[in-house]
């Protein structure tokens, strides 16, 4: 069964302060706390957690299980699959030096910023504060520990660069030093300072 914020079943937690867009769609035992923004046509599946304040654009597609902590803030078209994880405390700690419990002024919250057209893997887990960039692919089970540039393949623990993707979501193929294609949609891609761009044919 699912739902939208016009009519939740009595299993999910959607805050009443939370701002969801049209069509977006919530299943089964997810939370979405107080003024945490979802954008149009976003789905969320079964037992994720949004947390409070957290911001996610339009056309994203949140797997279940995923656990996304403030201050995150995910961009539009971005896939966050089952169990993946972003986490807000560079240094935890459950109690201070002394022993008392740690209150929410004992700590700083950092965040993962994930930009348009990512994806990230099953059970992957980003460690904040770190950014993801555009159509970046982050392979399942890796562990993110540093910034992602636009367009790369990341695998494993910790995340290291493989290669470099396309909006497709595929490998490309290098056809020259500097020049990559996708053997999906046949754009090219070209390197420039180390970094991936589209090649835009006029």
């Amino acid at each position: 069964m699912k739902a939208n914020r016009m009519n939740p079943p009595l299993v999910n937690w959607l805050s009443e302060k939370a701002l969801l867009g049209s069509d977006v769609v919530v299943w089964n035992f997810s939370q979405i706390r107080e003024f945490a923004q979802v954008g149009q046509n976003t789905s969320v599946g079964s037992f994720v957690y949004i947390d409070a304040y957290v911001r996610v654009g339009k056309n994203c597609k949140i797997q279940n299980g995923a656990l996304i902590y403030h201050p995150a803030d995910i961009g539009d078209g971005v896939f966050i699959g089952p169990g993946v994880i972003f986490t807000n405390d560079h240094n935890p700690r459950a109690v201070n030096y002394g022993g008392e419990s740690k209150g929410s002024n004992d700590w700083q919250k950092v965040g993962v910023n994930v930009l348009e057209g990512a994806s990230i893997g099953a059970g992957a887990i980003c460690i904040a504060p770190i950014t993801i960039g555009r159509w970046s692919l982050i392979g399942a089970g890796a562990v993110v520990t540093k910034d992602i540039p636009d367009f790369a393949l990341v695998v494993g623990n910790p995340a290291h660069q493989i290669g470099w993707v396309g909006h497709g979501g595929v490998r490309l193929l290098q056809k020259s030093d500097s020049i990559f294609e996708c053997p999906k949609t046949f754009k090219l891609y070209e390197v420039r300072n180390g970094l991936m761009a589209e090649v835009y044919i006029k």
